[in-house]
């Protein structure tokens, strides 16, 4: 009995403890289920909000379209490019001047510029593309974005959401599946074209350097070898595919060169405006008095064809990678220009001469692309350069005989006639390509100088209008010496042409690259003294630097008032003060950037001026004096060799500026060496300087009875007629003394030169004496 109430009490014990148990396990599958509950749904989002991220971003970059609608766009225009270049060079299979495979190339290498940077650009917008479409596939394939019929999660809660999410990913897999089979497509494309650039490229080049290898050989049989048949057929092929490549030269050199070509009709515009602005205000009523009647052969009051005339001259200065066939058409239009401009000068055997030589420049055009091995087109071209050298001879028989003009016509007339002989013999040798590259350059280099000799004169004719005004108005020109700037004006002139005719001259040659490059190498070279690196290029810009800052502090007054004539009639020129110190910092600034340009560190300078203290200091004064004063000589340029200086007891002309000392030739023929501390530090008297005017004086007596109004008027115009006379300085005649019966006379006279005093002088007193003696005036 107690076994049993003892086993009752334990069952009873155990349902207790169980009770709670299974109440607590019970529990436990209720939050179980709960937590599954909650995390289906947080990854589900998670999972819905990078699909639509995906395709979002999906939408966002085909609203962009990578780029394919200008890609497309460009590839076509490129294969148009291409396609003449590539027919042009298979019609000429056997030479294409190397000139035009020059321009080719440019035209290549831009083009695969462009396609490199198509293709990076389409290789980058493929692998995003086909990311894009494995996020697509990997989301689209992802079982948590699929809702099950017998789904008994919460997933049943998204399942509208769910299913236009499946219809977005499928539509933008599809979108992205076409736009990458699009960029593929596209970019097989472009590697095509790569590929077909590059065997034309390294066909171009294999003919420029088979060209190089062959430039004095034989291209073509010897003249009297030649066939004598040509077949039509072939005529229309090398027209149409010298024509297209030869368009697509422009095409592309117009495109790359506009900048230039602004800054080139700029520049002409504004000589139009300078030129027509001083007509203006030459026609006003207070000027109209002062200057009187203008008259100029070059320029007119609207000056549209000298404009004109300027602008095709100075094109070959701005745009130096001019193709040959764009130069051919500038001096095309410049005969033109110049005819207009010409014309009435000329007489009528040279107006016939003229037009000949436009009509023979014309043919010579539009032959060179039909001249080959036939005889016949062979012999033409000799006709027509036989022509050419008849025409040479006339023109060097009759050139004007202006200095400047003169002087650079003549030398390249005798050039063209070289080239023309030389265009003739190559073509009967067989050496095709170098005569019509000969040929071409002398009939354009011919016409060019002719074009620059009238530039030179146009442009002279505007600096004579403005000086005109200047000097009327009081302004600039005014204050300068108006010979020696006119001087100067033409020498930079005629730098300038020549520049422009030998950049004109490499280029039709095709060795201006080689020449170009051939400097740059030379210039920027470097080269070592001692520890001192530099290079050319470094001692060419200290150089100019130097002059540039000697001149500019030499001239800067003339902008403050400063005059550089002689003072006349007690007049005074109020400088500033402040001039000496803008003189100062101009030598100081020109001093450091040239130093800085001459690429020596500023280190191994400030040693250099340590070690010149120094000896300084040791007891070089005197030596250093005179370095440093030579140095000041030749920048300020008190003289010049060849100059008549007084200095205290010396007078003599300038044998020699050296660096410590200067040498003289006195008029008794003896060597005087003065060092260049005393030229500066002494009283000097330059009578030949450039920049001033030299008095010559001499003294007359005569009767008390005399008219010395008759007297004056007969010295002051003798003297405005002597050659060697300053023409706009009337003498200076003064009474000195006067006696009981006489009256005594200084008269002082401007001249230009020193060595021509004595001459002028007896002239003028012959021409004196005999006005004199036809007035009835009596020398005492």
């Amino acid at each position: 009995m107690a076994i049993k109430k003892y086993f009752s009490q334990l069952l009873l014990s155990v349902f207790i403890l169980a009770v709670p148990t299974a109440s607590i396990a019970q529990d436990t599958v209720r939050v179980q289920d709960k937590a599954i509950g909650q995390t289906i749904p947080d990854t589900l989002l998670f999972k819905i909000q990078k699909a639509q991220s995906v395709i979002t971003e999906l939408k966002a970059a085909n609203k962009r379209g990578y780029g394919i609608t200008r890609i497309r766009t460009g590839l076509a225009s490129v294969k148009a490019n291409i396609n003449p270049i590539s027919a042009d060079v298979q019609a000429h299979k056997k030479v294409v001047e190397a000139k035009n495979l020059t321009n080719y190339n440019l035209i290549l290498n831009d083009a695969l510029e462009k396609l490199t940077s198509w293709r990076t650009t389409l290789s980058k917008s493929n692998n995003d593309l086909q990311t894009r479409l494995d996020q697509v596939l990997a989301l689209s394939s992802d079982s948590l974005l699929t809702v099950a019929g017998n789904d008994t999660t919460e997933k049943k809660l998204y399942a509208d959401q769910l299913v236009g999410l499946r219809l977005q990913l499928q539509d933008a897999g599809t979108r992205t599946s076409a736009k990458l089979d699009t960029v593929s497509r596209l970019l097989a494309d472009v590697s095509g074209t790569l590929l077909t650039i590059n065997t034309l490229q390294t066909t171009i080049n294999e003919r420029l350097q088979k060209s190089a290898e062959n430039t004095f050989q034989k291209e073509s049989p010897y003249l009297w070898e030649a066939p004598a048949t040509v077949a039509g057929s072939n005529w229309q092929t090398l027209f149409q595919s010298t024509y297209q490549g030869q368009n697509k030269i422009l095409k592309y050199f117009f495109a790359s060169t506009w900048d230039n070509r602004l800054l080139l009709l700029l520049v002409s515009g504004a000589f139009f405006i300078w030129v027509y602005t001083n007509f203006k205000k030459a026609r006003t009523p207070s000027l109209r008095q002062k200057i009187g009647e203008l008259q100029f052969n070059n320029i007119k009051p609207i000056p549209i064809v000298s404009s004109l005339i300027v602008l095709l001259s100075l094109t070959p200065l701005f745009e130096p990678q001019s193709p040959t066939l764009y130069i051919e058409i500038i001096q095309l239009v410049l005969f033109l220009v110049l005819t207009i401009h010409l014309w009435k000068g000329f007489s009528k055997h040279e107006s016939r001469l003229w037009s000949l030589s436009g009509v023979l420049y014309l043919l010579l055009i539009l032959t060179y692309p039909f001249v080959g091995d036939s005889v016949f087109l062979r012999l033409w071209l000799i006709a027509l350069n036989i022509a050419f050298l008849y025409v040479g001879f006339i023109y060097l028989k009759r050139l004007p005989r202006k200095p400047i003009t003169n002087r650079l016509i003549r030398p390249i007339s005798k050039l063209y006639l070289v080239l023309i002989v030389l265009a003739i013999v190559l073509n009967i040798l067989g050496r095709i390509s170098l005569a019509k590259t000969f040929g071409i350059t002398a009939v354009i280099g011919l016409i060019q100088i002719t074009g620059l000799g009238v530039f030179i004169e146009v442009v002279l004719e505007a600096l004579e209008l403005q000086i005109k005004l200047s000097a009327s108005s009081e302004g600039l020109f005014s204050r300068v010496n108006v010979r020696h700037t006119r001087w100067s004006f033409k020498r930079g002139l005629a730098f300038i042409a020549i520049a422009i005719w030998l950049l004109v001259f490499f280029i039709n040659l095709g060795i201006a690259d080689s020449v170009f490059n051939f400097l740059y190498q030379i210039l920027t070279r470097p080269r070592s003294f001692g520890s001192i690196s530099f290079t050319l290029s470094n001692v060419l810009a200290f150089s100019i630097i130097l002059y540039l800052s000697s001149l500019l502090q030499k001239n800067i007054g003339l902008f403050f008032g400063e005059s550089q004539l002689p003072v006349v009639d007690g007049q005074t020129s109020q400088v500033s003060s402040m001039l000496a110190l803008i003189r100062l910092v101009i030598i100081i600034a020109g001093v450091l950037l040239a130093v800085a340009a001459s690429g020596v560190s500023v280190d191994k300078f400030t040693v250099v001026l340590g070690a010149l203290s120094v000896g300084i200091g040791l007891g070089m004064q005197t030596i250093i004096n005179n370095f440093v004063s030579g140095i000041i000589l030749l920048f300020e340029k008190p003289f010049r060799i060849g100059d008549y200086i007084e200095l205290a007891d010396k007078k003599g002309r300038i044998r020699d500026i050296g660096i410590r000392s200067s040498k003289m030739i006195t008029s008794q023929g003896s060597e005087v060496i003065i060092p260049n501390g005393d030229l500066l530090s002494n009283r000097l008297v330059n009578w030949t300087s450039n920049d001033t005017y030299l008095k010559t004086e001499f003294s007359l007596k005569v009767t008390m009875d005399t008219d010395l109004q008759a007297m004056r008027e007969i010295i002051k115009t003798e003297a405005s007629q002597l050659e060697g006379s300053l023409q706009t300085m009337s003498p200076d005649i003064l009474v000195t003394a006067i006696g009981g019966d006489t009256v005594e006379l200084k008269v002082l006279v401007w001249i230009e030169s020193i060595y021509d005093e004595a001459n002028l002088k007896s002239q003028l007193l012959q021409q004196l004496a005999t006005k004199f003696r036809e007035a009835n005036i009596k020398l005492v």
